[in-house]
């Protein structure tokens, strides 16, 4: 187990003003477990970045000291094991054991060792596939859980974990819960379920965006104490109840509708999705449901008309005739707007700014009014001159939602569209949303996150797997998630 040091931390990436995080100091013990907590931007990916000895000095401007065991963070990277907010970006290898094996190939782990390491790991938390799985096969959460079985194998001394959770269904997380629960190394773990991981740690440590540590101590003592600041500040605390805001008024007509919807990708022995009827109408949420691999973000794709499906169809009202994705891009984005699960994947220019002014000049409006309006209503007007890809993870998101909004749609497809929120972009999300529907759109939702179903979706349907292929079980109002079931 290590010891992780910062004195007077502070970074700021290049090209801009603002710092990330500034004036950190914190000594994280030898076997403790700290939770990190603080607003959507206070630089809590920034922090692991820089315990982990990852931030590149020609990046960026870096103030004070990180040490881990004594050692600079950048000279002890092999006693640290980290796990990104996005966990793409850390899968190298085209098969699942081969990705696992490799972190154990660099740190000149005999042959005979690393297969039983690899077996353990995977099996620890709880990957669906054996070691043969294509990588680029995988759903965002199995994506997860194999990115935790690479640092697991290691056996780090400091475990660094950003949301690790964030992308698994009920189930899954869980399960990656209690393999966290039997470590026995020093973890720092940034989490926006709070309530749910509070009995793995045994300290909580609260950034500031405007710097340094505001609350530090026993998770009791820190939520009573500052329980009610740290809510007001966007910090998810245990026993806040989420917002709620029902439809007023009946759904009007079917927008947007798949019809034995199939899709098998190239080279895939089997289907991704496969004979799925779905519809979603004019003034409703429709939250998409199921365990990470059942399809759904594949099903959003298909609707969003950005995959083309290999059976069945989809239909939108707006031209009955010619499915969505035979439709010109100017055209598809009158029409229907999406945002990917992964937000950086949507993103093609250098500027906040100008990510947002892409789609209104494409159609033929007037950029300047909509990108100020969306700015200031997600909270982005400070990081409008920002790079898309210096963003932290919560900041990019609602930049993905910003894009997809900037055409005005009449049909939104989301692929977990709450992912790295704070509590209060949260709620400002929610209220978005329901102001959409409210208004006559066309809303889907693919998520994990039980309250944003409790808070806004007026009926949802549930992929599931079974031998035949997957199938939707279709159910009325939302519900509240338990376990991955409906309660």
């Amino acid at each position: 187990m290590s010891t992780l040091e910062l004195r007077g931390f502070g970074w700021r990436h290049a090209g801009r003003k603002a710092w990330a995080v500034r004036g950190v100091d914190l000594r994280v013990e030898h076997g403790e477990r700290v939770l990190l907590l603080g607003p959507s931007g206070a630089g809590k990916s920034t922090l692991l970045a820089a315990a982990a000895g990852l931030l590149p000095q020609d990046s960026g401007e870096q103030e004070g000291h990180v040490t881990v065991d004594g050692r600079d963070a950048r000279a002890a990277r092999d006693r640290v094991g980290i796990v990104f907010q996005d966990p793409q970006t850390q899968l190298v290898m085209a098969r699942a054991g081969d990705d696992v094996a490799f972190g154990l190939e660099n740190r000149g782990v005999p042959p005979a060792e690393i297969w039983p390491r690899v077996d353990a790991a995977l099996t620890r938390v709880g990957f669906p596939y054996g070691r043969d799985r294509h990588t680029g096969a995988l759903s965002g959460g199995e994506q997860q859980r194999l990115a935790l079985a690479g640092v697991l194998a290691l056996a780090p001394g400091l475990l660094l974990l950003d949301e690790p959770t964030a992308n698994l269904d009920p189930a899954g997380a869980a399960q990656v819960r209690e393999v966290l629960a039997t470590l026995d190394t020093t973890v720092v773990l940034v989490e926006h379920r709070v309530a749910d991981v509070v009995p793995l740690v045994d300290r909580v440590v609260v950034l500031s965006p405007g710097g340094g540590v505001v609350a530090d101590g026993v998770p009791e003592t820190v939520f009573a104490e500052h329980g009610a600041a740290l809510a007001a500040q966007g910090v998810w605390v245990p026993g806040v109840a989420p917002s709620q805001r029902r439809a007023g008024r009946a759904p009007g007509e079917v927008a947007l509708s798949g019809q034995g919807l199939t899709r098998r990708h190239p080279g895939a022995d089997r289907a991704a999705l496969s004979g799925v009827d779905v519809e979603v109408r004019r003034g409703e949420v429709l939250a998409v449901l199921g365990a990470n691999g059942s399809g759904k973000s594949t099903l959003a794709l298909l609707l969003g008309g950005l995959l083309r499906p290999t059976g069945g169809r989809v239909v939108a009202a707006a031209d009955p005739a010619v499915p969505p994705h035979r439709w010109r891009a100017a055209t598809l984005a009158r029409r229907i707007g999406s945002v990917f699960q992964n937000p950086e994947h949507q993103f093609v220019t250098n500027r906040v700014r100008d990510e947002l002014a892409l789609g209104p000049r494409r159609v033929g409006r007037d950029p300047v009014p909509i990108v100020d309006e969306l700015l200031a209503r997600l909270r982005l007007d400070r990081l409008a001159a920002a790079n898309p890809y210096t963003l932290s993870g919560g900041e990019q998101r609602r930049l993905s939602v910003a894009t997809a909004l900037a055409t005005a749609p009449e049909v939104l497809v989301f692929d977990e569209p709450t992912f790295g929120q704070d509590l209060r972009t949260w709620r400002e999300l929610v209220d978005l949303l329901a102001e959409l529907r409210d208004a006559g759109r066309a809303i889907v939702t693919v998520t994990h996150d039980g309250d944003l179903v409790d808070a806004v979706a007026d009926r949802h349907v549930l992929l599931s797997h079974d031998p035949e292929g997957f199938s939707v079980l279709q159910h009325g109002k939302s519900f509240r998630i338990t376990e991955g079931k409906p309660a």
